[in-house]
């Protein structure tokens, strides 16, 4: 086999591209991480957490790290209510399941304002 062989092997072609970046989607959404993009407006900022008190420091944190830890947190309820599905669970059991998880789904709303698409935002039982 020549070396030219061995390269053209490695790179892959543009229908092996564009299969293994549908596996990676597929796979993505299948086990509830889909991504999600911050509002073009939040990019960028910062969340500054001011103590009543004066004397103490107030925190910032990066708004794209917290963006991060809420779609983390969103992939993971997503993780969970796919698992209760699955389950073996009686049916009475796997419904006071979800009524947890839309209860987090529903305390998790204020934060859909960090969200660019109205798709990846939380919604709760009165959705």
């Amino acid at each position: 086999m020549s070396e030219r062989d061995d390269v053209n092997r490695s790179v892959p072609s543009a229908s092996e591209e564009s299969l293994e970046s549908l596996l990676r989607r597929v796979i993505r959404e299948e086990a509830g991480m889909s991504p999600a993009v911050p509002a073009e407006k939040w990019r960028g900022g910062e969340l500054v957490l001011r103590p009543g008190k004066p004397e103490l420091h107030e925190k910032t944190i990066p708004i794209d790290k917290l963006f991060q830890k809420v779609v983390s947190i969103r992939n993971k309820l997503r993780v969970l209510e796919q698992q209760i599905n699955a389950s073996d669970l009686p049916d009475d059991q796997k419904l006071k399941l979800q009524s947890y998880i839309t209860g987090c789904y529903g305390s998790l709303t204020s934060f859909n304002v960090l969200f660019a698409s109205d798709d990846d935002r939380f919604r709760g039982s009165g959705s």
